[in-house]
C-alpha cells in the first residue's frame, strides 16, 4: 500500500464519517450528497492505486 493510496482512503472514511454526521443533524440533502459522492471518489480512488490489482 502506498501513502497516496492510504491518505485518499483515509480522506473518503473521514468524508463519509462527515456525511454521516450531517445526516444525523438533519442538514440539507445537497450537502450530504455532495460529501457522499466526495467520500465515494476518494475511496474507490484510493482502492483502485492498490497494489493487489496489478
Amino acid at each position: 500500500m502506498t501513502g497516496l493510496s492510504a491518505l485518499l482512503i483515509f480522506v473518503g472514511l473521514f468524508l463519509l464519517g462527515g456525511a454521516i454526521s450531517f445526516w444525523k443533524q438533519k442538514l440539507p440533502k445537497s450537502v450530504i450528497a455532495v460529501l457522499g459522492a466526495g467520500a465515494a471518489l476518494a475511496l474507490l480512488a484510493g482502492i483502485l492505486r492498490l497494489e493487489v490489482w496489478t
